[in-house]
């Protein structure tokens, strides 16, 4: 006989199915919950979240700086010295009127090139000519007197001789011969001042050369008192080019070369020059050393030299301001780097290298001097090292550093780092 269920039986089973479902609900939601833990993790979302006391990944170093550099290569270089100059004609010339008068003509081209003994101006020969008219008369009168004399004075020899005349008549006779003859003398000398004066009428050229603007014209009266300036020549085939050089620079470079540290230029460049122009052009022809002034000047302490250049055409004029290059010597194992490179002070000169591994190093050198606008280096630099010469700004001693060739600004180069 079954035992009839009690209440709490009965509500049981009928909460067993909803149990089971409960149940599988449940275990839905963990398993859901656990694959979005998963997709969400640090390491499948590439999202940091370290823990609170987790160290940070340390950040990736700069790349080094860009610096420009030139390679250094050793050679003789020429001491090439750029001097201002003048230029000055081989000669010049006054035309001036060496006689009084008036000016009838002028006979050249103002600026053209005239040859010596050329006509230039002719002035009124009238006076001149009567003047020398009268002299030659006064001329022939004196030989008439000297014949008659001379003839007396030979009549009487043979007489006084024979007692036929005295001796004092004899002697008149001879004084009178003398004196005729001293004014024939005198008479001949009028003459040739005459024609002289005669021909300073026709003005021509002393020299040749190009003469300038005529400084009077037709119909001035010149020569009243003191010699008239008409014209000027200047013979500017070849030319003179006056320079100066500092006396300290000469005393260095003389210094130098008892010191064996300089060699003079040999060759048939060792004496030449060369004349810059207006706009940095060179004039064609080289020109040659004349002499070097053994003194120097006071007031500007210069010493004064001078060459001889060609000037075919005229191109060089007389005044007119130039640049003149000299090279005076040569340096063995020397180098001229930009003046930028060269750090100078009172405890020595310094240039930075990038050595072979990449950093950078400072090396003391010794300067010759400015040449060309650049430093001459004569010691302290092997053949291919790096020297520094743009990009100071970013870098410091031993620092690791990328070089690039470094140009001159203008030269077409690849752009280095920024100039310091």
């Amino acid at each position: 006989m079954k035992t009839p269920p009690s209440s709490i039986g009965i509500v049981l089973r009928c909460l067993a199915p909803l149990a089971r479902s409960a149940r599988a609900v449940l275990c839905f939601l963990t398993v859901g919950g656990l694959l979005g833990l998963t997709a969400c993790s640090p390491s499948e979302s590439g999202k940091t979240a370290p823990p609170g006391n987790a160290p940070q990944a340390a950040a990736p170093a700069p790349p080094p700086p860009q610096v420009g550099v030139v390679a250094v290569a050793l050679a003789d270089v020429g001491l090439i010295e750029e001097l201002p100059g003048r230029i000055e004609p081989l000669r010049i010339a006054q035309v001036r009127a060496r006689a009084a008068g008036i000016v009838q003509q002028r006979l050249f081209r103002e600026g053209a090139d005239v040859k010596a003994g050329q006509v230039l101006f002719r002035i009124d020969p009238a006076p001149y000519e009567a003047a020398l008219a009268s002299a030659q008369a006064t001329l022939a009168r004196a030989q008439a007197n000297l014949s008659q004399a001379s003839a007396l004075a030979e009549r009487y020899r043979p007489l006084v001789a024979a007692n036929a005349v005295s001796k004092q008549d004899f002697a008149n006779a001879v004084a009178a011969q003398k004196q005729a003859e001293a004014e024939v003398l005198a008479g001949q000398a009028a003459v040739q001042t005459a024609s002289i004066n005669l021909g300073h009428t026709t003005v021509t050229a002393p020299i040749s050369g190009r003469i300038g603007r005529a400084l009077v014209t037709e119909g001035a009266l010149v020569g009243q008192g003191e010699a008239t300036p008409l014209a000027v020549i200047q013979q500017i085939e070849p030319v003179f080019v006056n320079f100066t050089q500092s006396a300290n620079e000469a005393l260095r470079l003389r210094r130098d070369f008892e010191q064996g540290r300089l060699q003079r230029a040999t060759g048939s460049d060792a004496v030449l020059v060369r004349v810059l122009l207006d706009g940095g052009s060179i004039h064609p022809q080289a020109g040659r050393l004349l002499f070097s002034d053994l003194t120097v000047d006071a007031t500007s302490g210069q010493v004064t030299l001078r060459a001889e250049v060609p000037n075919p055409g005229g191109v060089l004029l007389p005044g007119l301001y130039v640049r003149v290059r000299l090279e005076q010597a040569k340096a063995a194992n020397a180098m001229l780097l930009p003046q930028q490179a060269v750090m100078r002070s009172n405890q020595g000169d310094t240039v930075m290298l990038v050595g072979a591994d990449g950093k950078i190093t400072v090396r003391p050198v010794k300067v010759g001097g400015s040449n060309q606008g650049q430093w001459l280096i004569l010691d302290g630099l092997r053949n291919g090292e790096q020297v520094i010469v743009d990009g100071f700004q970013k870098i410091r001693p031993n620092q690791p550093v990328r070089p690039v060739p470094w140009s001159p600004p203008g030269a077409g180069a690849t752009a280095t780092a920024p100039r310091s």
